[in-house]
């Protein structure tokens, strides 16, 4: 198989499967921001002072 089927098919699988569910406790703890690193760049993610979650470049 080709690497570009495989990756379509991988795509496609990944977009049929039911996305997984994580809480913003899990992800933040006790702490109002957290960074995440996606493909060498960081993302903000936070949480406003009314319960808002926002993320950032």
């Amino acid at each position: 198989m080709a690497q570009s089927e495989s990756q379509d098919t991988r795509h496609t699988q990944s977009i049929t499967q039911t996305p997984r569910t994580i809480s913003s406790r899990e992800l933040l703890g006790n702490d109002k921001v957290v960074i995440i690193r996606h493909e060498q760049e960081d993302y903000r993610l936070r949480i406003t002072a009314t319960g808002k979650l926002i993320l950032t470049k």
